[in-house]
Order: structure tokens, then C-alpha cells, then sequence
């Protein structure tokens, strides 16, 4: 019986970013089933072009150089592993449609869904984190 991972991202800066692909990559590389509800900022962390400048918090500057000296992947490479592990995002519609963003301007491969869609998921996952 497969294991499901249901997380909602609903912050959009570097280190939400890091936290939520990293758990999702690490549950889906365990074979967990993982979907992702990106909402309000979270809707960042997949943006074609929000995600490339997602900022580091302030006083946190040194994490940089940590990142690079321990070979963390950037948060596009991240997304790319979790696309190809299997990992299924969601964006939200209701959120989409209050900022006036369509699917298009979103990394390819994400589903357009509302709070239910998640839900169904959501419902019986054995593992539900928010970020």
C-alpha cells in the first residue's frame, strides 16, 4: 500500500521553498504518493519567474554560501527532481483568479485545482505538513 504525503505551501520565499521541495522529494524518493497545494505566496515557489528570485530572509545571507559549499540544488532543479519523482502540484484556482494569473505563467506539468481538489488527497495521506 502506497504511503501519501500532502503538503500545502503557503509562503513563497527561499526557505519555504527549500522546505517544501526537500520533503517532497525526500517522500516521494521513498515511495510516497506527494501532492503539493500552492496558495497565495506559495503560488510562487512554481511561477516561472518568481521562483528564479525568491528571497533569502534578511540576516540569512549566509545560508548562501552554505548552500553552494554543501551542493544543495536550486530550487528550479529541486522542482525538476520532484516533477520527475512523481510529485503532483496544484496551484490554486481561487488564489489564480484573485491575482489575475493564469496557468500559463506557472512551471509545466502543474494541475489548476481548488481547496476540494486537495482535500480528496488530503483526507487520508499519512503524512500532511504545511509550509
Amino acid at each position: 500500500m502506497t504511503r501519501k504525503t500532502a503538503i500545502i505551501a503557503a509562503n513563497g520565499g527561499l526557505f519555504d521553498a527549500y522546505k517544501v521541495f526537500n520533503i517532497a522529494t525526500a517522500a516521494a524518493a521513498t515511495d510516497h504518493e506527494v501532492q503539493i497545494f500552492f496558495t497565495f505566496e506559495g503560488l510562487n515557489l512554481i511561477h516561472k519567474q518568481g521562483n528564479q528570485q525568491l528571497e533569502m530572509p534578511a540576516g540569512k545571507e549566509h545560508f548562501a554560501q552554505g548552500f553552494a559549499n554543501a551542493n544543495v540544488p536550486s530550487i528550479p532543479e529541486l522542482i525538476e527532481m520532484a516533477q520527475d519523482l512523481g510529485v503532483k502540484f496544484i496551484g490554486c484556482q481561487m488564489t489564480m483568479d484573485v491575482m489575475g494569473l493564469e496557468k500559463e505563467a506557472f512551471v509545466n506539468g502543474i494541475e489548476v485545482g481548488g481547496a476540494v481538489t486537495f482535500l480528496d488527497f488530503a483526507q487520508d495521506a499519512d503524512v500532511t505538513l504545511t509550509f
